[in-house]
C-alpha cells in the first residue's frame, strides 16, 4: 500500500478520516465478496486494510466506529447459500384485476366442481404483502429450517437469517410432528425510511423500496447483517404437514395465530362474490395508512377438502387468485423510442422516459409493445387512447402493470411539441441490418437475420442461463455480454468448452476487471454443476419460442427421456403421424407450439446447435409420478357421456394424477371408457373394439382411494 501515511505517524484526525475510509472501502469489498459475488479486489490487498484498520483502532481505540469491520461475524461460504428442495412446490398465483374478473374466478370454480350458482362457496381475503416469500420447516415443534421461494422448487437455505426475525419463533407447542409454514417477509414503511437514513449516514446503498430492503437483508449471507436490519413476517399457508391443521383456510390461519405466528388481522371469510368485492375495497381504501406495502388481495377457497379437489395448474392452484390493485400513474416527458431486439428476433419499441416516480419506484423505461401500440391501434386494428398515436417530445402517463412492468397508458396531446412527427417503425433489424418482417396475424415485426444477429444471439445466451434454465451462478446477463462480445461465446455449447479452450485458469478472464483466481475457479465449478441437467430445464434453456417453463414441464413429464423426445419431435415434423397426434395430445400444447417444437427440430443448424449443447450434458430423466397402486397407471382413458358426480375436468385431472393418460377419442390403443349419460358414439366404438367401459359409480369403485 504505497502513498499512505504510517499507522504510527497519524495525528488524531487524521486516525478518525483513515477509520471513515476503511469502513467504506472494507464494506463495498464485503458486499461485492459475499453479496454480489464478484470481488473488486485480491485477499491479499483485503488482508491489508483489515490489518492496517485493527491497528489504528489499537492506537486509538476511543475512535472505533459502530460500523468497524473488525465487528462483522466471520465468514459465510463463498459459494452462498445453500439449495433446498420443497416438499412441495410454492406455487405463484393467477392475476384478476377488476369485478369481472372476480366473477369469472368464482364461475370458474364452480363449473370445475360442479356447483350450481345458488349453492354457497366460501372464500378468504387477505391483504397480497409485496414482500418476499418464505417456507419454515418445523420438526417437533423446533425450527429446522428456512428457505426463500426460489423458482418454486428449490430455494435458497436462509436458517440463520430468518431465526434473526422477531416474528418467527424458533420453537412451537402443539403443532404437527412436521409443518412447514409459508408467509412473507417484509419491512414497514417507518423501518424502510429509518433503514434508508442509516444508510445515507454510511454513504452506503439506499433501497428503491421496501420490498427490495426486505429481500436484500434476508438473503444476506452474513446473518449479523440480517438482525441488524428491521424485518417482519405474516404467516398465511403451509406446505408439508405430518397431519392437517384444521379442515378450513380460515381455521387453519387461526391455528397458525395460536401457535405463534403473526397472521394479517385482515384475513376475512366471505360468502360471495359481493362480500369479496366489499372487502377488495375496504382493504383498498385502508392501503395507505396500513404502514407496509400490499399489491392487492388474495382470495382463496376456505374449504380444503374443495381445495383438494381442485387441485393445481402446472404453475398456479385454481383455488386462489391475486385481485390486483389497479396500477399508479404519473406524467412525464418521453425522450426517445429505441428498438431492442429479443432472442426470437422480435423488435421490442422501449419508451425512454424522463424519470418518475410511480407507485415508489423511478421509472425511466417503458413498453410500448409493438407498432400498432404506437399509432393508437390494437394488433386487431381497434382503437385505443381514443386512436392517439404516440410521438418522441410527447408528455405521456406512465402506469405500472400489475404494480411491476411500466407501460404507457395516454398522450396529452395539449402538451404535444410542433416539431412532434409521427415514429415510423423499422423494417430493418438495427442490430444487423436484416429485413424486419411481420407475418399475417403477428403483432410484432421479427428480424429475419436469426444466428448472425448478435442480439438474438445474446438474448438467448442470456435466455439459457436464466434461473428457470440453466442457472449457472456467476454467468449472468452482465457476464454473457461480455463474453459474447470477446468472442468467448457464441452459442450455449459454447459454455461448457470455456474451460478446455482456456485452460484451468482462464487466464483471460482472472485479468479482466472484476475477476480474480477465486471467481473464475466459482464460474468453472458452476458451470461443471450444470452439465448434469433436468429434460425441463434444458429445453426451456433453448429458448424455443412458444415454448415456456410451464409447457417444457409438461411435455418432459409426457417423454420422460430426452432422447426419446428428441426422436419423437423428427417423427411429429410429418403431421399425419401417430407422434405428431401425441405431441398435440399433451394438455396445454396446441398447434402453433407443436409446429415451433417440430421446426426447432428440423432446421439443420438449430438442430445442430442443440446437438452440440447435448454432447456436453447429462440430462437427466423427468420424473415420473407416484402412481404407486393406481389402478389406471399408464392406460389410456376416455370419458364421455355426462359426469354427475364429478365434473368432466376434475375427472381427468384425477386420472393424470393416478397415471393415465386420457384421450379424447376412442381407438385399439384406448383400454378404458368411463361413460355416462348421453354417452353416444364413443360408447358405440369402444363396444365394438371390445373395450371395457365402465360407468361413473364404477370408475369411482375402481379408483377408490388411490
Amino acid at each position: 500500500m504505497t502513498g499512505q501515511i504510517a499507522v504510527e505517524a497519524l495525528s488524531e484526525k487524521e486516525a478518525q478520516g483513515e477509520l471513515a475510509r476503511l469502513a467504506k472501502v472494507l464494506g463495498v469489498a464485503n458486499r461485492a465478496y459475499h453479496v454480489w459475488d464478484a470481488p473488486e479486489i485480491s485477499d491479499a490487498e483485503y488482508d491489508a486494510l483489515i490489518a492496517r484498520n485493527a491497528a489504528i483502532e489499537a492506537r486509538f481505540p476511543k475512535l472505533k466506529r459502530a460500523d468497524s469491520p473488525s465487528e462483522q461475524v466471520g465468514a459465510t461460504p463463498a459459494d452462498g447459500f445453500t439449495k433446498v428442495s420443497h416438499a412441495q412446490r410454492m406455487l405463484s398465483l393467477g392475476n384478476a384485476f377488476d369485478a369481472g374478473d372476480i366473477a369469472e374466478f368464482d364461475a370458474r370454480i364452480r363449473k370445475y366442481l360442479g356447483v350450481e350458482a345458488a349453492v354457497p362457496i366460501e372464500y378468504t381475503s387477505e391483504p397480497k404483502i409485496d414482500g418476499l416469500s418464505l417456507s419454515l420447516r418445523y420438526e417437533n415443534g423446533v425450527l429446522k429450517q428456512a428457505a426463500t421461494r426460489g423458482d418454486g422448487v428449490v430455494g435458497e437455505n436462509v436458517t440463520a437469517n430468518a431465526r434473526t426475525i422477531t416474528d418467527i419463533p424458533e420453537e412451537i407447542t402443539d403443532a404437527p410432528d412436521v409443518l412447514e409454514v409459508r408467509g412473507e417477509v417484509y419491512m414497514s414503511h417507518a423501518d424502510f425510511e429509518a433503514l434508508n437514513a442509516r444508510q445515507a449516514v454510511k454513504s452506503d446503498k439506499q433501497f428503491a423500496n421496501p420490498r427490495n430492503a426486505a429481500a436484500g437483508s434476508l438473503r444476506q449471507l452474513d446473518a449479523s447483517i440480517t438482525k441488524a436490519r428491521p424485518l417482519k413476517f405474516f404467516a398465511y399457508a403451509w406446505g408439508d404437514l405430518s397431519a392437517p391443521l384444521a379442515e378450513t383456510q380460515m381455521a387453519a390461519i387461526e391455528r397458525l395465530a395460536a401457535l405463534g405466528f403473526a397472521t394479517n388481522p385482515l384475513t376475512k371469510l366471505c360468502r360471495n362474490v359481493e362480500d369479496l368485492l366489499a372487502h377488495y375495497a375496504k382493504i383498498e381504501q385502508m392501503r395507505a395508512t396500513l404502514g407496509y406495502d400490499i399489491d392487492g388481495v388474495v382470495i382463496k377457497v376456505n374449504e380444503l377438502a374443495l381445495q383438494r379437489r381442485l387441485g393445481l395448474r402446472s404453475t398456479t392452484p385454481r383455488w386462489a387468485i391475486a385481485h390486483k390493485f389497479p396500477a399508479e400513474l404519473a406524467w412525464t416527458r418521453l425522450e426517445a423510442i429505441d428498438i431492442q431486439v429479443g432472442r426470437t428476433g422480435a423488435l421490442s419499441p422501449v419508451a425512454r422516459l424522463h424519470p418518475v416516480t410511480v407507485g415508489g419506484v423511478v421509472v425511466s423505461n417503458a413498453t410500448l409493445h409493438n407498432e400498432d401500440y404506437i399509432t393508437g391501434r390494437d394488433s386487431k386494428g381497434a382503437v385505443i387512447r381514443d386512436g392517439k398515436d404516440i410521438r418522441v417530445g410527447d408528455w405521456v402517463q406512465v402506469y405500472r402493470a400489475g404494480d411491476v412492468i411500466p407501460k404507457i397508458a395516454d398522450v396529452d396531446l395539449s402538451k404535444r411539441p410542433k416539431d412532434a412527427v409521427p415514429y415510423v417503425f423499422p423494417v430493418t433489424c438495427p442490430e444487423c441490418g436484416s429485413d424486419a418482417v411481420r407475418e399475417e396475424g403477428d403483432a410484432v415485426r421479427r428480424c429475419t437475420g436469426g444466428i448472425i444477429c448478435p442480439a438474438q444471439a445474446v438474448e438467448k445466451l442470456k435466455h439459457f442461463v436464466a434461473r428457470a434454465a440453466f442457472d449457472i451462478e456467476g454467468l449472468g446477463s452482465k457476464q454473457v455480454e461480455q463474453f459474447y462480445s470477446d468472442g468467448w461465446i457464441a452459442e450455449p455449447a459454447d459454455i461448457f468448452t470455456l474451460q478446455e479452450r482456456f485452460g484451468q485458469g482462464m487466464q483471460q478472464l482472472k485479468n479482466r476487471e472484476g475477476w480474480g483466481e477465486k471467481s473464475a475457479e466459482n464460474l468453472f465449478k458452476a458451470i461443471e454443476d450444470k452439465r448434469r441437467i433436468p429434460f425441463a430445464r434444458l429445453l426451456y434453456g433453448l429458448g424455443i419460442r412458444h415454448v415456456g417453463e410451464a409447457a417444457s414441464n409438461l411435455i418432459a413429464r409426457e417423454y420422460i427421456r430426452w432422447q426419446e423426445f428428441e426422436a419423437a419431435m423428427i417423427r411429429a415434423a410429418d403431421e399425419s403421424s401417430p407422434e405428431w397426434a401425441r405431441l398435440l395430445g399433451i394438455d396445454g400444447v396446441g398447434e402453433v407450439m407443436a409446429r415451433a417444437l417440430t421446426k426447432a427440430f428440423a432446421q439443420e443448424a438449430e438442430r445442430a446447435g442443440i446437438d452440440r449443447l447435448v454432447a456436453h450434458l447429462a440430462v437427466l430423466d423427468a420424473e415420473r409420478p407416484d402412481t404407486s397402486g393406481s389402478p389406471v397407471a399408464g392406460k389410456t382413458v376416455v370419458f364421455t357421456g355426462t359426469m354427475e358426480k364429478m365434473t368432466r375436468a376434475e375427472a381427468k385431472a384425477r386420472a393424470e394424477t393416478l397415471g393415465a393418460k386420457v384421450s379424447g377419442s376412442v381407438s385399439a390403443k384406448t383400454d378404458l371408457v368411463v361413460a355416462g349419460p348421453g354417452a353416444g358414439s364413443k360408447a358405440k366404438k369402444a363396444a365394438e373394439l371390445g373395450i371395457e367401459t365402465l360407468d361413473e359409480d364404477g370408475w369411482i369403485a375402481l379408483i377408490g382411494e388411490a
